[in-house]
């Protein structure tokens, strides 16, 4: 089992980075692909929706802001796997 998570925090960290890279392009996926991206979009989507309620967007500039939850969320995982 201590083998285990390591590798399934490392496969939850890459689909979370292809998860953000894809998710404007989701309607144009392959259905191959799509059913990966489905199943991250079901893993994240609630997380995410969590954090936005704690934590609100940065403001970079005048009228640009960063959505950060994806960053803390990105933390939160490097965070685990090395505590492990």
């Amino acid at each position: 089992m201590r083998m285990i998570l390591p590798i399934v925090l490392n496969v939850f960290i890459i689909g979370f980075f292809l998860y953000s890279k894809l998710l404007p392009y989701k309607d144009k996926l392959n259905n191959q692909y799509k059913g990966i991206f489905d199943f991250f979009n079901s893993v994240f989507t609630p997380v995410l929706n969590f954090l936005k309620k704690f934590v609100k967007p940065f403001q970079v500039g005048q009228g640009l802001s960063v959505d950060l939850t994806q960053i803390i969320l990105l933390i939160l995982l490097l965070i685990l796997l090395n505590t492990i």
